[in-house]
C-alpha cells in the first residue's frame, strides 16, 4: 500500500493506493474449483493515534483500488496510519508523515 499525506490549507489530504485483487463474486478456476469472493472490506485511518476515517467497502470496489480523504486538525510530521481488513480477515497497516 502507497500511502501520501500533505498538509494544504487547515487539511491534510491522504491519498491511498492499495495492491489487492477484490475478487467480487464468486467464479470458477481453470482447474475447476470455486474461487470465494476475496475484497477489503474494512478501511481506518488515524493521525496520531485519532481516527479520522472509516471506511466500508462492498464487492463492487475495482482491483487495486485508489481512493483520497482529507481531515482537519493535523500539523507537518504528524503520524498517519491506514490499515484494513479482507473478507479473508488478512490486513495490512501502513503509515506515512504529513509534509
Amino acid at each position: 500500500m502507497r500511502v501520501r499525506a500533505v498538509k494544504n490549507g487547515e487539511f491534510v489530504e491522504v491519498k491511498v493506493l492499495m495492491k489487492h485483487r477484490m475478487l467480487s463474486r464468486l467464479s470458477w478456476g481453470p482447474d475447476g474449483r470455486l474461487i470465494l469472493p476475496h475484497f477489503i472490506q474494512t478501511v481506518r485511518g488515524t493521525c496520531n493515534g485519532r481516527p479520522v476515517l472509516h471506511v466500508n467497502f462492498g464487492g463492487s470496489v475495482a482491483r487495486d483500488p485508489y481512493f483520497s480523504f482529507k481531515f482537519k486538525g493535523g500539523k507537518l510530521g504528524d503520524k498517519v496510519v491506514v490499515s484494513w481488513v479482507d473478507s479473508d480477515g488478512d490486513t495490512r497497516t501502513d503509515e506515512t508523515l504529513v509534509t
